[in-house]
């Protein structure tokens, strides 16, 4: 036999050996991991949900889903065995490596009265007697000095009523035509 004939099936041979040595090396690493889970471990379902362990079984862990709420999952069902840092930074929004001082934190101010202080203290009247005052004025002004406004509709009352009667005279076989 020509072994140039054989190289693509030794070829083949390889590379399903090396495929089946890295999916049991793959295997492996999975089952250590599930068998590293203690109770109060952070994990990951393989669905994506994040759970902490209360109790560990033969063949199954008995997860925290939420506070008081307890589920029962098979140890496959477990993706990923968490650290304690991550899961904290995934769950609880808690990011260990960040060192805040309160006196670097910048202070956002929850209504815009603080960016126009500055303004009004120069005018010497404060915002809340500039208020009272517009408000004085609209009490002695009434309702006397109001103007009616035409909008229109009056007009456009009319124009829809001789519509409607050139249409009337359309049906009854008048037309437009002059």
């Amino acid at each position: 036999m020509n072994p140039v004939t054989l190289l693509p099936f030794i070829v083949l041979i390889g590379a399903m050996f090396l495929m089946t040595r890295s999916a049991k090396n793959k295997q492996r690493q999975a089952q250590q991991m599930r068998n590293d889970m203690h109770p109060g471990t952070g994990v990951r379902t393989i669905g994506g949900m994040y759970a902490t362990v209360k109790e560990v079984h033969d063949e199954t862990v008995l997860l925290e889903v939420a506070p008081g709420v307890h589920a029962i999952y098979a140890k496959n069902a477990v993706g990923a065995v968490l650290e304690d840092d991550e899961y904290n930074r995934i769950v609880h929004g808690i990011d260990p490596d960040e060192d805040v001082d309160a006196a670097d934190t910048p202070v956002v101010p929850d209504d815009a009265s603080s960016l126009t202080e500055a303004a009004d203290a120069g005018d010497g009247d404060s915002s809340a007697d500039k208020a009272d005052a517009a408000d004085e004025t609209d009490e002695k002004a009434g309702k006397t000095d109001v103007k009616k406004i035409d909008l229109g509709k009056d007009d456009a009352a009319a124009d829809a009523t001789t519509a409607s009667t050139s249409e009337d005279e359309k049906r009854d076989g008048g037309t437009d035509a002059k």
